[in-house]
């Protein structure tokens, strides 16, 4: 029987690339885990909008008291990705059931100066940041007599100083522990030696941290970050990053603020990254007014024209973490189905039910712009007709925004 189922700028000049740089994928997508299910952790220091903006972003209430510490426990939550795509889908298709793709988001506990070494909650901060695939770091630019700052006085440049220096320091100590386990091995063993590999890579990390650099943000060859994953899997740095600039609402609106100009010179100068500027002033408002067309309508217009920028965090945090999603569409549900880039047919299929993977005989696919060009209704009739519906085999790379049929074969049981 057959079943039907419905760039970033380098802190260290690049090196000339050879034979060993197959990784495709950039900064710290190499270093990611290939998983479909991959977690962004909110983090910064005390009273800087993390809970705030995690209320928004997952429409959950969780404390957002005004003091450090309050958020001690990681709170996990699922934003929906927006997508115009999949909006257009469940419009035609109009299912009995739909499925967005979910980014998952944990808001972490308030970082101080000291984390590393165990000052206020560092321990169970850095420890529930490694747990976490990726970083959304945020950042307070905005002036509130109201909101007590961990420092006294709003500086964002040396809340991201502090910020990266403890991951930094904490990565140094997993480097340092790494190198000692290796050299106690080889003294117990005559037959072992250190390699240059291990040696080199080693001193490069241990330079990079030393001078506050991420260890995502360097050049790296593919046995490079093989020996990186290998022996430093718990590193910190190694976690892509994106940072959120909480402006006052005034300033979100026009679009100024004194410390945008140098929270972006130093992003460039710690090897890069994306930069969102957004205000939970702003989306806090925004929210409030509900799903109200004609409120949200007026507070645009009062308000020139912004817009809100979590759409963007969310969509862009899914990119970060390297991940993807194809459709499956029809009368019974519209449905994302989330795989990391660069996965086969097979292993997409797999992600539906993992017996799937198994019993792969093909997938019928078509795009999704070639199916947003042609179809009419609800159909794939027009689209075979065009002749944009094509017939896949197991090495087929699923591509971003697929809609895709999985043929499924008999799956026999295993013989006891």
């Amino acid at each position: 029987s057959v079943v039907f189922l419905t760039r970033r700028r380098t802190a260290m000049p690049p090196k000339k690339k050879t034979a060993d740089d197959g990784a495709d994928d950039v900064g710290a997508a190499k270093f990611g885990r290939v998983r479909n299910n991959l977690r962004m952790g909110i983090v910064g220091l005390p009273n800087v909008g993390k809970s705030s903006l995690f209320n928004i972003l997952t429409e959950q209430s969780i404390a957002a008291e005004n003091y450090p510490f309050c958020t001690i426990d990681p709170n996990e939550a699922r934003c929906p990705v927006p997508d115009a795509r999949y909006d257009r889908l469940v419009s035609m298709w109009k299912p009995a059931s739909e499925y967005p793709a979910f980014l998952s988001v944990i808001d972490i506990a308030g970082l101080v100066r000291g984390a590393s070494s165990g000052a206020g909650l560092g321990n169970a901060f850095l420890s529930n940041i490694m747990a976490t695939d990726g970083i959304f770091h945020v950042v307070r630019a905005f002036d509130d007599p109201e909101v007590v700052h961990v420092d006294d006085e709003i500086d964002p440049v040396r809340d991201l100083e502090t910020i990266t220096a403890e991951l930094c320091l904490k990565d140094l100590e997993t480097v340092k522990r790494a190198i000692a386990d290796e050299e106690r091995d080889v003294k117990k063993n005559p037959t072992m030696k250190l390699s240059a590999l291990f040696k080199d890579t080693m001193a490069r990390c241990t330079e990079m941290l030393e001078n506050n650099l991420a260890i995502r943000t360097g050049e790296w060859n593919t046995p490079e970050v093989e020996m990186i994953k290998d022996k430093l899997p718990a590193l910190l740095t190694t976690k892509p990053m994106i940072y959120l600039v909480n402006l006052s609402k005034r300033d979100y609106v026009r679009k100024k603020n004194k410390w945008l100009p140098k929270i972006h010179a130093w992003v460039q100068q710690h090897g890069g990254g994306i930069m969102i500027p957004f205000s939970v002033e702003f989306e806090q408002e925004l929210f409030d007014l509900g799903d109200d067309e004609s409120l949200r309508s007026a507070f645009y217009e009062e308000n020139e024209g912004a817009k809100s920028a979590l759409p963007k965090m969310v969509t862009q945090g899914y990119k970060e973490l390297n991940l993807m999603y194809f459709f499956t569409a029809g009368e019974k549900e519209v449905r994302c189905w989330t795989v990391y880039n660069g996965a086969l047919a097979p292993q997409a299929a797999g992600v539906i039910h993992t017996d799937f993977e198994k019993g792969f005989i093909k997938a019928e696919v078509c795009s999704y712009d070639d199916f947003a060009a042609i179809a009419t209704k609800p159909s794939m009739a027009e689209v075979k007709e065009a002749g944009k519906y094509r017939q896949e085999g197991k090495a087929y790379v699923v591509k971003d925004g697929d809609i895709i049929h999985f043929q499924i074969g008999q799956l026999t049981k295993s013989k006891k």
